[in-house]
C-alpha cells in the first residue's frame, strides 16, 4: 500500500508542517502522518505568531525558504512592529492571525508542494534495527518505511489535561493523546520527562464591554514577514486587540480555588513555562502585585470567539467564570471552553546532535515540544533544520548547521544540544549575544544564500537578495557623493532640533546624526529623493541601518572572533558565585547548579545574559 519514502515526518504541527515542506522542496519523497487531517497546523494556544525574537526566528525561516512568514502574512489580521522606540536589533514584528484561516492556507501551501503525501493515522511505533530507524508503525498495523523518520510530536505523547479537580487524556482538548512511542525509545535507551503547558479561556467577543478596555491597534504600515512581495494578501482593514487588568478582588475569587489546583495538590508533575505562567502561578509568585496585564485578542475575522491572553489556567471551570467576570468589561462574559493545563513527555535535547538527529538512532529526528521547547515559533525553526537534515541524510550527505553568530535558529538549537532544558524553553533577545547582527531586518542577507545552495530557497528568493545587496552599496554610495547645502535642508534640521549647517556637507555625514533618519531627509532635499526613486523602502532602511550602526556591527563582528576563545578560559572548581552580587538572581542559580568550565559554557547556559558573563569575565580577572 505504501511506498518507501526518503522522509516520514510525524506530527503536523508548525514543526511537522515546516519539516515536510523543506524535506519535499530539497527534493526528498515525503509521508506526513497526522492522527487528525482537520488540525494540520492548528494554533493550539494564541492565534499570533512573531513578538520579541519569535519575529526574529519567523523571518530566519522565511530567509531560509520555509512557509511560516507566507502563510502568516496570508492569515494576519494585525500587524505590529515592537520595540520600535530602540535600537533595530530589538524590533520584532508581531501578527495577530486569523485561526482558522492560519490552518487553511498552511494545509493549501503543502497539499500544493510536489512530493508531499498525507496519510491519517496515530504513529505508536517505530521500525528500528541496528541502531537504525527505517519508518513507522501506525495504529492500524501498517509498516511503512523510510530513510529517515522526524518526530514532532507537539504535547501529544501520553498527554494528560488538568482542569481542576478533572483530569483525562489527551494531546489537546477533544483530541487524544498518543502512546507507545516514548515506551519505546526509553526502552531504546532515551531518557525522558514531563512538562507542563496551558492555555487559557476562550470568551465570546459579544459578551464584552470594551469601553472599560484599552484599545491596541496595529501598525499603519504594514510590513509583514515574508521577503516575498506578498503586499496583495496583506490586510486591507486590521482588527484591534484590547487590553484589561486583573485586580485583588480578581485574585481573591482565583485563590479560592487553590485547594482544587491541580498545580498546588501536586497532580501536576510537569515543570511549567518560567516566562508564560498561569494567572495562579502569577499570584502566587507575585504576590506583591494587585493586578495583573490581559490582552483581549480576537481569533479571526469572521469569528466573536476571544483568546485571553495572560488569563492561561487550569483552575476549576467555576473559579475561572466568576473571577473572569470580575475583570473590567468581562462583568457579562460568556464563557466558550475552560482554560487547561496539558502534561506531556518531552525528551531532553541533550541526546541530540546539531543536525536534531538523535545520538542512539541513526536517521531518527525530533523537533518542536518533543524537545522542550514552546511557542510556534521555536517549533518551526526546529522542524525546518530537522526536516533539512533528514533530506540530506536519506541523500547521504553533510548535515546543515547554522552557528550562534548566523541566526537566533542557531542560538536556540546551540542551547537545547549544549545545555538541554528542564522547563519549557523559549527564545529571547537576550539569548544571543550577537544580536546586533541578528536584526530581523537582514535575516535574507544572512541566510537566503545558504539554503538556496542547498536547493530550498527558490531562485525568485536568491534573486531579491542579491537586488537588495547591490541596492544597499548603491544606495551608500550616493549619499556618500550627494552634497546638500545648507539652505536645502536646514529647515528639517531645526524641526528636528539639529544643528543646522554652516556649510556644504555630504547626505551620508548629515544621516549619521541621531536625529536624521532617510526616508525624512529624502522627503525634505529633493534631488536626494529623486536619486533614491528606484529603490524600495526595504532597501533604503537596510543601507540606514547599515549606515548608522556601522561601528556597532564591527565591534559585534570582533565579538564573535573573541567570543570562540572563551572555550580556552577555565573557570576555578572553587570559584564562589555567591560573592558576585551584580550577577542576576537567575544566573547565580543556574552558575551553582550547573558549575560551568569554561567561560563559554557559562555563557551558553539557559537564562545567562551577555552581561552576566561580562560580569564573571571581571571577577576571574581576565
Amino acid at each position: 500500500m505504501f511506498p518507501t519514502y526518503d522522509v516520514i515526518v510525524v506530527g503536523a504541527g508548525h514543526a511537522g508542517c515546516e519539516a515536510a515542506a523543506a524535506a519535499a522542496n530539497m527534493g526528498s519523497k515525503v509521508l506526513l502522518v497526522t492522527m487528525n487531517m482537520q488540525t494540520i497546523a492548528q494554533m493550539s494556544c494564541n492565534p499570533a505568531m512573531g513578538g520579541i525574537a519569535k519575529g526574529q526566528i519567523v523571518r530566519e525561516i522565511d530567509a531560509l525558504g520555509g512557509y511560516s512568514g507566507i502563510v502568516t502574512d496570508q492569515s494576519m489580521i494585525q500587524f505590529r512592529m515592537l520595540n520600535r522606540s530602540k535600537g533595530p536589533a530589538m524590533w520584532s514584528p508581531r501578527t495577530q492571525n486569523d485561526r482558522m484561516l492560519f490552518a487553511a492556507k498552511w494545509r493549501e501551501a503543502l497539499e500544493n508542494t510536489q512530493n508531499i503525501d498525507f496519510y491519517q493515522d496515530m504513529v505508536k511505533g517505530l521500525l528500528v534495527k541496528d541502531g537504525v530507524c527505517y519508518g513507522v508503525i501506525t495504529g492500524l498495523g501498517h509498516e511503512i518505511k523510510a530513510k529517515a523518520v522526524v518526530l514532532t510530536n507537539g504535547t501529544f505523547l501520553n498527554g494528560v489535561i488538568h482542569i481542576g479537580d478533572k483530569t483525562f487524556g489527551g494531546g489537546r482538548v477533544a483530541e487524544k493523546a498518543a502512546t507507545g512511542i516514548t515506551e519505546q525509545l526509553v526502552e531504546l535507551g532515551f531518557e525522558s520527562d514531563r512538562l507542563k503547558t496551558g492555555t487559557p479561556p476562550r470568551i465570546d467577543g459579544r459578551s464584552l464591554d470594551y469601553s472599560k478596555m484599552e484599545e491596541q491597534k496595529g501598525d499603519d504600515d504594514i510590513v509583514g514577514f515574508s521577503y516575498l512581495d506578498v503586499e496583495k494578501i496583506k490586510p486591507t482593514e486590521q482588527r484591534s486587540c484590547w487590553i484589561t487588568y486583573t485586580s485583588e478582588k480578581v485574585h481573591e475569587m482565583l485563590r479560592t480555588g487553590f485547594d482544587r489546583s491541580p498545580m498546588f495538590q501536586g497532580r501536576i508533575q510537569g515543570v511549567g513555562p518560567r516566562y508564560c505562567p498561569s494567572i495562579e502561578d502569577k499570584i502566587n509568585r507575585f504576590a506583591e502585585r494587585d493586578r495583573h496585564q490581559l490582552f483581549v485578542e480576537p481569533e479571526g475575522f469572521n469569528t466573536v470567539e476571544i483568546y485571553v491572553n495572560g488569563f492561561s489556567t487550569s483552575l476549576p471551570e467555576d473559579v475561572q467564570y466568576k473571577a473572569l467576570q470580575m475583570v473590567p468589561g468581562f462583568e457579562n462574559a460568556r464563557m466558550f471552553r475552560p482554560g487547561y493545563a496539558i502534561e506531556y513527555d518531552y525528551f531532553p535535547p541533550t541526546q541530540l546532535q546539531f543536525s536534531l538527529e538523535t545520538k542512539h538512532i541513526s536517521s531518527l529526528f525530533f523537533a518542536g515540544q518533543i524537545n522542550g521547547t514552546t511557542g510556534y515559533e521555536e517549533a518551526a525553526c526546529q522542524g525546518l533544520m530537522a526536516g533539512i537534515n533528514a533530506a540530506l541524510k536519506a541523500k547521504g550527505q553533510d548535515p546543515f548547521v547554522l552557528k550562534r553568530s548566523e541566526a537566533y535558529i542557531g542560538v536556540l538549537i546551540d542551547d537545547l544540544i549544549n545545555k538541554g532544558t528542564d522547563e519549557p524553553y523559549r527564545m529571547f533577545t537576550s539569548r544571543a549575544e550577537f544580536r546586533t547582527l541578528l536584526r530581523q531586518d537582514n535575516a535574507d542577507l544572512r541566510l537566503t544564500e545558504r539554503s538556496y545552495n542547498l536547493g530550498l530557497a527558490s531562485e525568485e528568493r536568491m534573486e531579491k537578495v542579491r537586488v537588495k545587496q547591490d541596492g544597499v552599496v548603491k544606495i551608500k554610495n550616493i549619499l556618500k557623493e550627494l552634497p546638500i547645502d545648507p539652505e536645502e535642508i536646514n529647515h528639517m534640521l531645526e524641526e528636528k532640533g539639529s544643528a543646522p549647517l554652516t556649510q556644504r556637507q555630504r547626505a551620508y555625514q548629515i544621516l549619521l546624526r541621531p536625529q536624521m533618519d532617510i526616508f525624512a531627509m529624502k522627503n525634505a532635499v529633493p534631488k536626494l529623493e529623486q536619486a533614491l526613486a528606484e529603490f524600495n523602502r526595504d532597501t533604503l532602511e537596510q543601507a540606514e541601518i547599515q549606515i548608522k550602526y556601522e561601528v556597532y556591527i564591527e565591534k559585534e563582528n570582533e565579538l564573535v572572533k573573541r567570543m570562540s576563545q572563551l572555550e580556552d578560559l577555565i573557570i576555578p572548581d572553587s570559584f564562589d558565585y555567591s560573592k558576585l552580587v551584580s550577577l542576576s538572581a537567575e544566573a547565580r542559580q543556574k552558575f551553582l547548579k550547573i558549575k560551568p568550565r569554561t567561560l563559554g559554557q557559562a555563557s551558553r547556559i539557559s537564562g545567562v545574559n551577555p552581561s552576566d558573563v561580562q560580569i564573571l569575565m571581571v571577577y576571574m580577572g581576565r
